[in-house]
């Protein structure tokens, strides 16, 4: 799918220290992509995009994360078969949802996991979804992977056929955001 994604961005301004601000991350572009998985009885489909933006609010000495925003051009998802991303597109009514987006509502860490709850909107139709991930600080570098999953039927996309069996209901996304913070 290629309007298939919407999801973590992460919110780009960090609250003040003492006698500054604190410096916006960046994202590292070659790092940071989302994926999503499509599957059906005959065969996977697997595309991603590495133009995804995130944005995250965080605290680098505290290493506190507070919001985090995503946002992805559906059509820029490419699973290597253009005339499958091309259907993909118009199964998602991507002329008219180019873009899917996510904000964060809550956020809970949990040793090295991270739980991120927020809205995701998709094919124009917003929900509440919740990342399950991974993170690590290091110095001026966070890294976050994590994945979430959505159901087309919720979103009202028709699920696609091949053969006359649809594919599954369930659309699988996984992420990756590295920050880095610049003096």
């Amino acid at each position: 799918m290629n309007k298939t994604i919407a999801l973590l961005c992460w919110l780009s301004s960090l609250p003040a220290s003492g006698i500054g601000q604190v410096p916006v991350p960046q994202t590292l572009a070659d790092s940071t992509w989302i994926s999503y998985r499509l599957i059906h009885p005959l065969h996977t489909i697997d595309a991603r995009s590495n133009a995804v933006q995130y944005h995250i609010v965080a605290d680098p000495l505290s290493r506190k994360i507070t919001g985090v925003t995503a946002s992805v051009d559906v059509t820029t998802f490419d699973s290597g078969n253009s005339n499958r991303d091309s259907h993909a597109m118009e199964v998602i009514d991507a002329i008219t949802y180019p873009d899917a987006g996510f904000s964060s509502t809550t956020i809970t860490e949990k040793g090295d996991s991270l739980f991120v709850a927020g809205n995701l909107t998709f094919h124009g139709v917003t929900k509440a979804v919740t990342m399950a991930g991974v993170f690590a600080w290091s110095p001026g570098r966070l890294e976050v992977h994590g994945g979430f999953d959505i159901s087309l039927t919720e979103f009202k996309v028709d699920r696609p056929a091949l053969l006359l069996i649809p594919v599954e209901d369930k659309l699988a996304f996984s992420l990756n955001a590295v920050f880095v913070w610049k003096n």
